[in-house]
């Protein structure tokens, strides 16, 4: 069997993804009973009635801030403080960060589910249940393993002479890892950065344990008040999807570029 034309695997992959991205799309601009009598066709006249009503009556833009700021705090703190860790891993004697990589890849074992009481029971005790502090440090503690992982990963391909270089020019250990390390990580870091976003975005298990008044919700929860126990309002909730599904999209088509070369370079040692 002859393979089949780049183009045409190409096409089909992107009508995979854009076929049923556009539905939803059209089923925002849809009533309920329009949407269950026409799911798959065009709306018979487009409204931004779901849209407006998110914004005006349905306080999506606490929403979205609360999701803005627990998602942008923890994947700054996650960049910094698992990028500190990997620098030490690469720069401490052999054994000794071959056994802090392994502590932290036992991290990464542990399934999120086991953690749940353990969890709640520690951030009653710290006094930041149904607060996004809480949330943030739980996403912290719970991505910085894969992000240590893939940094690490990253670093170890990075020429030893650059650092020694450094080094000898009187550079600290600090100004290393800002000015050469970390310039150089880039796409690592960039991999981590839209990895630990898309995560954190659309987390619904920790929010939803952790947050219970309306004023710290996040989107992921905010969505569920759609869902009725007799009629789930479909449209509503495709309107937030798209709304969610924003800055996933910008942030992954800037930094697609470091995404990609991120996703290889640690592939084969430089």
């Amino acid at each position: 069997m002859k393979k089949l034309p780049q183009q045409l695997v190409l096409f089909i992959y992107a009508a995979i993804i854009i076929l049923p991205f556009s539905m939803v799309l059209f089923a925002t601009f849809k009533t309920t009973p329009e949407l269950y009598k026409n799911p798959l066709g065009m709306p018979e006249s487009w409204s931004f009635a779901n849209y407006q009503d998110l914004f005006l009556k349905e306080s999506m833009v606490t929403y979205f801030m609360n999701s803005v700021i627990v998602t942008g705090v923890s994947v700054v703190c996650i960049i910094f403080f698992a990028s500190l860790i990997a620098y030490a891993i690469i720069r401490m004697p052999k054994k000794a960060g071959l056994a802090l990589f392994g502590f932290f890849v036992v991290g990464m074992m542990v399934p999120t589910q086991v953690n749940m009481i353990p969890i709640y029971l520690l951030v009653n005790k710290l006094g930041m249940l149904d607060t996004l502090r809480g949330v943030i440090f739980v996403s912290i503690g719970f991505l910085i393993p894969i992000a240590v992982f893939i940094l690490t990963g990253f670093m170890k391909t990075l020429p030893d002479g650059l650092i020694e270089a450094a080094k000898i020019d009187g550079a600290s250990e600090w100004q290393t890892y800002l000015r050469v390390v970390m310039p150089l990580s880039l796409p690592s870091v960039a991999t981590v950065v839209i990895f630990a976003f898309v995560i954190v975005w659309n987390d619904l298990l920790y929010p939803l344990l952790l947050l219970k008044s309306s004023e710290v919700k996040t989107l992921p929860i905010a969505l569920l008040d759609f869902q009725g126990q007799y009629l789930t309002n479909y449209p509503m909730i495709f309107a937030g999807v798209i709304i969610a599904s924003i800055p996933m999209i910008v942030a992954y088509v800037f930094l697609q570029r470091y995404f990609v070369a991120g996703m290889t370079a640690g592939s084969v040692k430089g």
